[in-house]
């Protein structure tokens, strides 16, 4: 299970609206100045990641949520999304250059045959999207920031 913390922007009728922070690369070590992936995360424009996800608990702006999704079902959205493009691009580009021998003809196929394997991916994706395995469930709810008080002597 693919394990996340997020912060609740709102809850209203049963659904959360939560918002994931991205985290450089592995997020395993302290070795940042010299990791690529750190630097490659700093070149693009910072962003973060909403969800909704049902809950029936009522929860506060501000509260952490931990949300969870299974390896599996993360594997097969990668495979679908990277993969089918992919396969459509070699099929298409093998295609074209079976039937017209020229380089113009097979590159032709190529964007032809990622273009079908990209428009296979979102209909695939479309089927799926409702199915209960690749929806992230909640797996722990943290204390609300108002639960939390500090004394001061």
């Amino acid at each position: 299970m693919m394990k996340e913390w997020a912060t609740v922007i709102s809850w209203q009728n049963g659904v959360a609206l939560l918002r994931c922070e991205p985290h450089s690369g592995c997020g395993s070590c302290n070795a940042r100045s010299g990791c690529g992936s750190h630097l490659l995360n700093e070149l693009g424009p910072e962003s973060e990641h909403q969800l909704k996800i049902a809950i029936s608990q009522p929860l506060e702006p501000g509260q952490k949520v931990e949300v969870g999704i299974s390896e599996g079902s993360l594997l097969r959205s990668a495979s679908l999304v990277y993969l089918t493009p992919l396969a459509g691009l070699i099929a298409g580009g093998a295609l074209f250059q079976a039937l017209f021998i020229t380089d113009a003809f097979t590159a032709l196929g190529s964007i032809l045959g990622a273009g079908l394997g990209f428009l296979l991916a979102r209909t695939l994706a479309a089927r799926i999207e409702g199915k209960s395995d690749y929806q992230p469930t909640v797996l722990q709810i943290g204390l609300p920031p108002t639960a939390i008080r500090i004394q001061q002597e």
